[in-house]
């Protein structure tokens, strides 16, 4: 069973966060030289990935029951990362979101795999500030969630 959930996000300071709905982890040590290059911060149980522009995303949010298919050609950065869920409760917003406003997600408690693919993003960028104001413009970024055991960050497709 697979459910999904379209978002839009304000990507203050360049990024959107997952999180343990419990988590208080702080993601500022996270963004480490390689972590800025993967567009993927990670902690044990948070995530901050990335963005090409500061103001807000297009966000497509799937809970799936098994890993999906690769389609990374049809995405300009795909990067995937592992992330511990203690209650089964995963938040999704804006890194300067108010957390308990977040959007929530049950999945299954443990380890969760998080696989970000992300388009758009030469538009996106060429539009700068303006991004948002049109659907041809805005960033997209896809995130996909299944449970399985804690693997290493891995890059499937890099852009620049």
């Amino acid at each position: 069973m697979t459910t999904t959930t379209e978002l839009t996000l304000f990507a203050d300071y360049f990024q959107i966060h997952l999180a343990d709905a419990d988590s208080d982890a702080d993601l500022g040590d996270a963004w480490t030289d390689k972590a800025v290059a993967d567009h993927l911060a990670v902690a044990r149980d948070a995530l901050g990935i990335g963005t090409t522009v500061n103001v807000d995303v297009a966000v497509t949010v799937a809970i799936l029951s098994q890993e999906p298919d690769d389609d990374s050609s049809e995405c300009d950065h795909v990067v995937e990362g592992s992330l511990y869920i203690s209650a089964g409760r995963l938040t999704v917003l804006g890194c300067t979101d108010y957390g308990p406003d977040a959007a929530i997600f049950d999945v299954r408690p443990g380890w969760n795999r998080v696989r970000v693919s992300r388009s758009n993003l030469a538009r996106a960028a060429e539009a700068d500030v303006d991004s948002a104001d049109s659907p041809e413009t805005i960033e997209k970024i896809r995130i996909q969630v299944w449970a399985t055991s804690e693997l290493p960050v891995k890059v499937i497709k890099r852009w620049r």
